[in-house]
């Protein structure tokens, strides 16, 4: 992070804080909630779609709560308070979730707990406006992302080292304390990479407050909306962006899941994804640098070529070897692509309307969400043959590369 300013680091440095979260809820926290289910005999079956239903939940109400939202950070001196609201809202909830012992109640929480943290993702995205230059907007982004990703490993390793010790016996610690040791250690690193930015950052891009505060914040959105496709370059962008980080996102929640369908060993697939997110931060931190030397459009082009030959490898694959190989080629664009996707997005939007826009675009990556596991799981169940299931998304990021050339070929407006 060298030659950045104090605000830049700042900045960067709450991705190292929230990214934490990111792995435990991949992680430790549904086998703990599959712990809680089984004190109280709830079948798998039933535990598999309470887990589904949760997550659902909050992709739900993420996706209708974040333009509203973002909206309203737009006002002068909103951005702040609010992004501060949720940051507790996610790091009290996790912590809340290793005290409670009712599975129901821990469901609740971790829900309450999810929605902070991704809500907090819209005002922090927006933030890159305040935060640095439009030159410098591709590297920082990248920063952000890349020091998240090897950041993220180190609360993570702890909190599966004490987790894994008790199981062992090696600790004389219950699986509760052992978690909520865990859950206290991902809390308080969140908290504690949260205070540069908590004591740095000041909005420097804003609308002027009105009258009727919330009417107004619905009359701006609506505008927003109606018009969104006057602008075109907007508009191919977030049905770009859509369709592309569908394919992304659907590869790193499903990996495991499809690793573990061909039979292959869950210890190599844990160590894989941790392997994935180290592979990242160079990886993250390299395509930030190529954005001196090429435009950052054509590194998104390459991106998601890239996911799309990694899809279709991933259709013969049946080794552990193979599935590290997997692991390290989604490494090495995962962060590329979401870096340059934010600082993409946040140069051809007006900057103080930045939370707004960002909010919008939190609708197509919660929407997104939805799309490609569903799309693996139907094509799955009908042909009987999971690797028929995972290659379909050949298809969503083809999509999203022809939409992302429509958005390149459109002149910019402003909303």
């Amino acid at each position: 992070m060298k030659n950045l300013t104090k605000l830049e680091k700042s900045w960067i440095l709450y991705d190292v804080g929230n990214s934490a979260f990111v792995l435990l809820a991949a992680t430790l926290l549904p086998i703990y909630f599959n712990y809680l289910a089984d004190l109280k005999q709830i079948s798998s079956a039933n535990y598999l779609a309470y887990w589904g239903y949760a997550a659902s939940i909050v992709t739900v109400i993420v996706a209708f709560i974040g333009p509203i939202l973002g909206t309203v950070a737009d006002y002068k001196g909103m951005k702040k308070p609010l992004f501060t609201f949720f940051v507790l809202m996610g790091a009290i909830g996790c912590l809340l979730m290793g005290i409670t012992k009712s599975w129901w109640i821990f469901l609740l929480v971790f829900i309450i707990s999810k929605i902070g943290y991704s809500s907090s993702l819209v005002f922090y995205d927006a933030m890159i406006h305040d935060v640095t230059s439009h030159e410098k907007m591709d590297t920082i982004s990248s920063q952000g992302y890349a020091w998240g990703y090897i950041g993220s490993c180190i609360p993570f390793i702890i909190a599966l080292a004490i987790v894994l010790a008790q199981q062992q016996g090696i600790l004389p610690l219950s699986l509760p304390i052992a978690m909520l040791i865990a859950f206290s250690i991902v809390a308080i690193w969140w908290l504690c990479f949260t205070l540069p930015i908590w004591r740095n950052y000041h909005q420097i891009h804003f609308i002027e407050k009105q009258d009727q505060i919330v009417k107004n914040t619905f009359k701006r959105l609506g505008k927003t909306l109606r018009h969104l496709s006057l602008d075109r370059k907007v508009f191919w962008f977030l049905l770009a962006y859509f369709f592309y980080i569908d394919g992304v996102y659907t590869i790193i929640d499903m990996a495991t899941a499809y690793g573990t369908a061909l039979g292959l060993d869950s210890t190599g697939l844990l160590l894989a994804l941790l392997l994935m997110q180290i592979v990242a931060f160079p990886s993250a931190l390299t395509f930030g640098y190529l954005t001196k030397k090429f435009k950052s459009e054509n590194l998104i082009m390459t991106c998601i070529i890239a996911y799309t030959l990694i899809v279709i490898y991933a259709i013969f694959l049946k080794t552990q070897f193979q599935f590290w190989v997997l692991a390290v080629c989604v490494g090495m664009f995962q962060g590329g692509i979401q870096a340059l996707s934010r600082s993409y997005f946040a140069k051809i939007i007006p900057a103080e309307k930045s939370g707004e826009f960002f909010g919008l675009l939190d609708i197509c990556g919660k929407g997104a969400s939805f799309l490609g596991t569903t799309l693996v799981s139907v094509i799955s169940q009908i042909t009987g043959k999971e690797n028929y299931g995972i290659g379909v998304m050949a298809i969503v990021f083809i999509i999203g590369l022809l939409f992302f050339q429509l958005s390149l070929s459109c002149s910019k407006k402003q909303v």
